[in-house]
């Protein structure tokens, strides 16, 4: 069952991200690398570039991103778009510690890699944690910027360190 992938790029306060996705669910958020720090919001998000035959998914992630970047609490009632990537599709450690960080981790909220590890199900996994946050497919909606050391400093980012400590300040 080969999916018929489909992208786009939405313009945010931290850059253009990349999205595609199926009919089936979302595949993938690539994050911009940033330099410098985005100054504000924009009031009114602009529409998402090449959306023409959005998928549902993709409507429901690029939705959702929006609240995330101007009205954050709205994010709570939106529907999450499904999602189609193969690492979320397989059962997997990295999988558990995804969703776990998904479902139990909101929004302001951090977690350490060791507290994660524990929610996962698994106290002595912390790097398995660090690795599953590397491998995360969909940052942002699966907020994988809320896991920091345990010694309170920020740790490591796909989208670098000022992009998450934006997030995190963010929220």
């Amino acid at each position: 069952s080969q999916c018929k992938e489909k992208r786009v790029v939405l313009l945010s306060p931290v850059g253009k991200l990349q999205i595609s996705g199926c009919e089936m669910g979302l595949h993938e958020i690539k994050l911009p690398k940033m330099s410098v720090l985005p100054s504000g919001c924009y009031s009114s998000p602009p529409p998402p570039v090449n959306s023409e035959e959005m998928t549902e998914p993709l409507k429901q992630c690029t939705a959702w991103l929006h609240a995330y970047f101007c009205q954050p609490a709205r994010t709570a009632t939106l529907p999450l778009p499904a999602f189609h990537h193969p690492l979320l599709q397989q059962d997997s450690f990295t999988k558990e510690v995804l969703w776990t960080l998904l479902r139990d981790v909101e929004f302001g909220e951090v977690v350490s890699y060791k507290q994660l590890a524990d929610l996962a199900g698994n106290s002595r996994a912390a790097r398995a944690v660090g690795g599953a946050m590397r491998s995360n497919p969909i940052p942002i909606i699966i907020p994988c910027h809320r896991v920091i050391r345990s010694s309170g400093q920020s740790g490591n980012y796909g989208g670098g360190h000022l992009l998450k400590e934006w997030l995190l300040s963010h929220e």
